[in-house]
């Protein structure tokens, strides 16, 4: 990459850095309510407890949430690397938000249509990751068009 095509990026990926911020800090919540067993107050959508308490919630005897919070790391790490251009992060970058707009669109579709109840902090969290993936894709876009 040029010099120029490089610096065209750095808006985007700090984009996505800040926004993994989010999520990261939404995650953490979701991990410390569940590690500490105390229930996540539902005011939106009242659904929490449902899909909190589901046989989906843990995966390996580990906390979605918790997988949440270390790919939300891994995207901010990664994002950064890539403002301050280090070709590897973007290439890197990418394959990961693609999973993770994957595994949430399968997220929603169980609270959907298996666990038919909604939480709003993993709504959230979806949301968060599908505005990632397109800030993502579209800094790519930038690198590869200039």
């Amino acid at each position: 990459m040029a010099i120029g095509t490089r610096q065209s990026a750095i808006v985007p990926y700090a984009a996505a850095a800040l926004l993994s911020l989010l999520g990261l800090a939404d995650a953490l919540y979701l991990t410390i309510k569940h590690v500490s067993g105390q229930s996540v107050p539902c005011s939106v959508t009242g659904g929490c407890e449902e899909v909190l308490t589901s046989q989906y919630a843990v995966v390996a005897g580990i906390p979605l949430a918790l997988v949440g919070a270390a790919a939300y790391f891994s995207v901010f790490s990664l994002s950064t690397l890539s403002v301050f251009g280090y070709d590897i992060a973007p290439k890197l970058l990418r394959p990961l938000v693609a999973t993770m707009v994957l595994v949430s669109l399968w997220l929603i579709y169980l609270q959907a249509f298996v666990i038919r109840a909604f939480c709003q902090f993993c709504l959230l969290s979806a949301a968060i990751t599908i505005v990632l993936t397109i800030v993502v894709f579209l800094a790519r876009r930038k690198v590869v068009v200039r």
